[in-house]
């Protein structure tokens, strides 16, 4: 294998890219001015380093905590779950939102081996308890695998004096956040219903 077999390989794997489109990469790469490839691949080696997750949220940060959390104009009054960092940043870019975020770091799926245990659920339970949360929206993909986890987080937060809402109308069964537009984003926060009786 020569080194732009090996490139074209390792893109491949990132989510989303086949083997046409990681080729397309790579020799985009290759025809670039060499200092392009150079920057590219010094952010690459760093980004381990500098970005961590953020010990409130659980998303990905440079800052502790992260620029979310420190804002002091934020509502802290409702926290907004989502499976993955990437959502806070899809959420944000709606500017429909103005609490808090929590990052699961995925769902339950038990045919995958993924657990409630596995996720940042029991730090969800202590956050809604200590921070006085009055309502939790469960912005989780409409899936089989975010409807459990919302059920389960329902489950989980039945004794607790807060309510707990879900995403509404716009987004589609087996849709995803990540490729929701703005205005979908805009009417599933103000449609959002309240979960369970």
């Amino acid at each position: 294998m020569n080194s732009i077999d090996g490139i074209i390989a390792l893109l491949s794997k990132l989510p989303g890219i086949g083997k046409k489109s990681a080729g397309r990469l790579a020799y985009h790469i290759l025809e670039s001015d060499r200092s392009f490839a150079r920057l590219l691949s010094e952010q690459l080696a760093s980004l381990h380093d500098s970005i961590r997750h953020c010990s409130m949220c659980g998303s990905w940060t440079e800052s502790e905590p992260c620029p979310i959390c420190a804002d002091s104009t934020r509502d802290t009054a409702l926290l907004c779950v989502v499976e993955r960092s990437q959502d806070v940043r899809v959420i944000e870019e709606s500017r429909e939102f103005r609490g808090r975020f929590h990052v699961l770091g995925g769902l339950i799926a038990p045919l995958e081996g993924i657990n409630p245990d596995d996720l940042a659920i029991g730090s969800l339970v202590r956050r809604v308890r200590q921070e006085h949360i009055a309502e939790v929206i469960l912005a989780l993909n409409p899936t089989v695998e975010g409807d459990t986890t919302s059920l389960y987080i329902q489950k989980m937060l039945q004794n607790s004096p807060v309510t707990i809402t879900r995403l509404a109308s716009g987004l589609p069964v087996g849709g995803d956040l990540e490729y929701a537009d703005r205005l979908t984003l805009s009417r599933s926060f103000r449609g959002r219903t309240k979960m369970g009786a």
